[in-house]
């Protein structure tokens, strides 16, 4: 039965019509990583009462940690950017295997276009290959009702179901219905010992797989019910497959046109595919990306067709729907239209990071760099970063340049990127008596995705205070004795440029902490 309305509808982002939904569902814990376009979803489920939430320190952590509380029988919520879930991947794969007893609801925001991300990968793929049920809501509303909704379709198939968002539907707003949250409560009995089904050795993994199997069956066959799924009659031979933010760009160029709506989009529902293709003439699968949907519906033996018109580059847009598939009612061109010149993004004015690149750039050395607002050095007028492959690699990748016979490499990364995935790298160079200059950019905070705290900030998501690592007692537990390690003020070009020198010359494994508060943070501080 369902809930009564408390409100009015209210103009709600689709991470923060997530939020909401996790909350109504009566989620009990919230982890993840900050990355766009996820990263308000956490920052707005911190405001609900009796919901533990917090930034682990990677995605990893988050998913592992929302796994243990989902063993113990509290509903959880994770998010993350796309490129999250490569972090994630070895426990969301093997959790698929385990199951879980509460509700456990895994945000993958996709970001086509590459609005603030390193590629566009499709993570449609990852709910095929992990054999999870995937949900793609396209609007706000539908990014709450979803998201409950995958709290149940968790329980009921004692399975992770993955909640896949883009750009567009994170941070487009629309209006949103209110409901009464269910109680927050621990799904009964807590964590069960159950060592056949929890403990993945081979033993107990086969017939997991086994019964894995089972689950994303039966869910199959419930997609050919769900009303999510759903066929919109309607006028004309052309009939369009689609889900998530495309199925508002083909109501919009096609108003009256017949329409299947996915709103799961993995498994997908074979027999009401087919249906619905028996109503039509010409099959249209409109999707961003890969030709996900496309190319199951085709691997059935159903004609239809999508990538013919549309790019696996980019968002698409109604205009790019309507020149592709109605050309001649393109508009002609503006002759005088005002072409405005591409502004990049840049290090802000003050900066702390603006000092080191500038010496950087002067000293000539390679730079292995990170992901982070940091990451703007590559850029004129610095051009003072040679390298920036993934979170946390500017350590690894330098020492494998090392490695090949490179020895003007220097490392840079960011406070929160080293709590992130770089500490290990240190570790890694430690060990195998690699000699490399790691730089760490500490501007005590998240800058990139607006400012949340880390492991080296002092505070948490909630804003308790917290520990701060301890960089020179890190630097002695690998091994890097006091005269290869340095703390210098970002602001003092004169200190960073003889501390870089030096411990260069050191010619083995040193640590250098540039320290300077980012401009934005100290702002909002004072604001405070």
């Amino acid at each position: 039965m369902k809930k009564k309305n408390i409100d009015i509808p209210i103009l709600m982002s689709g991470n923060e019509a997530i939020a909401r939904g996790a909350y109504e569902a009566g989620v009990r814990a919230g982890t993840g990583y900050p990355g766009t376009p996820s990263t308000e979803i956490l920052e707005a489920l911190v405001s609900y009462p009796d919901v533990y939430t917090e930034w682990s320190v990677n995605e990893k952590v988050a998913l592992e940690v929302g796994v243990g509380a989902a063993l113990a029988g509290a509903r959880s919520l994770i998010t993350m950017k796309h490129v999250g879930i490569n972090v994630a991947a070895d426990i969301l794969f093997t959790s698929a295997y385990t199951g879980i007893k509460a509700g456990l609801v895994v945000v993958s925001a996709d970001d086509p276009a590459l609005h603030s991300s390193q590629d566009e990968q499709d993570n449609r793929h990852y709910a095929r290959a992990a054999k999870l049920p995937m949900l793609e809501p396209a609007d706000s509303m539908e990014a709450k009702e979803y998201t409950k909704f995958a709290f149940d379709l968790s329980e009921r198939f004692d399975i992770p179901v993955m909640l896949r968002t883009t750009t567009r539907i994170a941070h487009s707003s629309s209006a949103v219905s209110l409901m009464e949250p269910v109680k927050t409560s621990r799904v009964s009995g807590g964590f069960e010992r159950n060592r056949t089904k929890y403990v993945m050795i081979p033993l107990h993994a086969g017939p997991r797989h086994i019964d894995l199997e089972r689950r994303i069956s039966e869910i199959a066959e419930l997609a050919e019910t769900l009303e999510i799924n759903r066929i919109e009659h309607g006028k004309g031979s052309m009939g369009f497959i689609t889900a998530g933010i495309c199925y508002q760009y083909v109501r919009e160029i096609f108003p009256e046109a017949p329409i299947l709506k996915l709103g799961l989009v993995h498994p997908i529902p074979e027999r009401l595919i087919r249906e619905f293709n028996k109503q039509v003439d010409h099959l249209i699968v409109v999707e961003e990306l890969d030709p996900f949907l496309e190319d199951q519906i085709k691997a059935w033996g159903i004609k239809a067709e999508g990538k013919k018109y549309f790019s696996n580059i980019g968002e698409l847009s109604p205009g790019k729907i309507r020149d592709a598939l109605i050309p001649e009612t393109a508009p002609a061109p503006f002759s005088s239209t005002l072409k405005i010149p591409p502004r990049p993004p840049a290090l802000c004015p003050g900066c702390p990071h603006r000092t080191v690149f500038k010496i950087l750039n002067k000293l000539g050395y390679i730079v292995s760099g990170d992901i982070g607002c940091y990451t703007l050095g590559a850029l004129p007028p610095f051009s003072a970063m040679d390298t920036q492959l993934n979170m946390g690699g500017s350590i690894t990748i330098g020492q494998g340049m090392e490695i090949a016979g490179e020895k003007n490499v220097v490392a840079v990364i960011g406070d929160s990127t080293f709590a992130h995935s770089g500490i290990t790298g240190l570790l890694n160079a430690a060990y195998n008596g690699r000699n490399e200059l790691i730089i760490v950019l500490d501007n005590e905070t998240t800058a990139m995705t607006g400012l949340q705290p880390n492991p080296l900030s002092g505070e948490r998501l909630n804003g308790e205070p917290a520990i701060k690592l301890d960089y020179r007692k890190l630097a002695e537990a690998v091994g890097i004795t006091d005269e290869r390690f340095r703390t210098v003020n970002a602001y003092k070009p004169d200190d960073v440029e003889k501390a870089i020198i030096e411990l260069k010359n050191t010619g083995k494994l040193a640590l250098l902490v540039i320290e300077g508060p980012c401009l934005i943070l100290q702002r909002k501080k004072k604001k405070k």
